[in-house]
């Protein structure tokens, strides 16, 4: 990732969601089998609920969130919603453990849904403002190749390995604690953001945020 091509708030962005991304994608794979092995009642409708859950949920939250956030000048409102929904969202991969009922898991996945509504605005905001013109091109896909495929395929077929050798407790508090981590690195973007605001939006996804349980 070449300086020419990334600003700071750009790189921090991606390796966030590298970070991210990698704990999310070691239990995505293997989240079904988790529901029909160990939850009781599990099974494939369970599984196609919770899926439902937690995008009903994020779905009807998002849209009102970023109207809160696009309300008010500068990015620390933004900021703010997007370091607390992460921190949630990993907070919420910690709570597997002690789910032993769909009703449990239909709980956890309306939690994470929620954390993923306020987390996913203040992202495509700070990002849209701070991508480099000429570049928008190759920043956008540092997220899709970089955070997300890369990330994806070394944490699926590690999280394989740990469930088959470690289990789920120890998979999901991994999983937990590294999201976790991603998050507060989000700290280091508070030098960089705009008190005021800044027209700067010329680059918009084609895809929703890729962070958002690639499931």
């Amino acid at each position: 990732m070449s300086a020419a091509f990334a600003n700071k708030v750009i790189k921090i962005l991606v390796f966030v969601e590298f970070v991210v991304n990698s704990a999310f994608g070691a239990f995505t794979p293997v989240f079904a089998i988790f529901i029909i092995g160990s939850i009781h009642g599990g099974n494939a409708e369970v599984v196609g609920f919770a899926t439902a859950v937690y995008w009903i949920v994020k779905s009807v939250i998002q849209l009102p969130v970023a109207r809160f956030v696009d309300k008010y000048h500068g990015e620390i409102d933004d900021f703010l919603v997007l370091i607390i929904g992460y921190i949630l969202a990993s907070i919420s991969v910690f709570f597997y453990i002690f789910a032993t009922t769909p009703l449990h898991i239909y709980l956890i996945e309306g939690f994470m849904g929620m954390a993923m509504a306020f987390a996913v605005p203040g992202w495509y905001g700070i990002f849209a403002r701070h991508v480099d013109k000429e570049h928008e091109s190759f920043e956008w896909s540092l997220i899709s190749v970089f955070s997300v495929g890369i990330a994806t395929a070394v944490s699926g077929a590690a999280g394989g390995i740990i469930v088959t050798y470690f289990g789920y407790k120890t998979l999901f508090i991994g999983a937990s604690a590294f999201s976790l981590f991603g998050s507060l690195l989000l700290l280091l973007l508070r030098p960089y953001l705009y008190p005021h605001s800044r027209e700067k939006t010329w680059a918009l996804p084609l895809q929703d945020k890729p962070s958002q349980k690639l499931r």
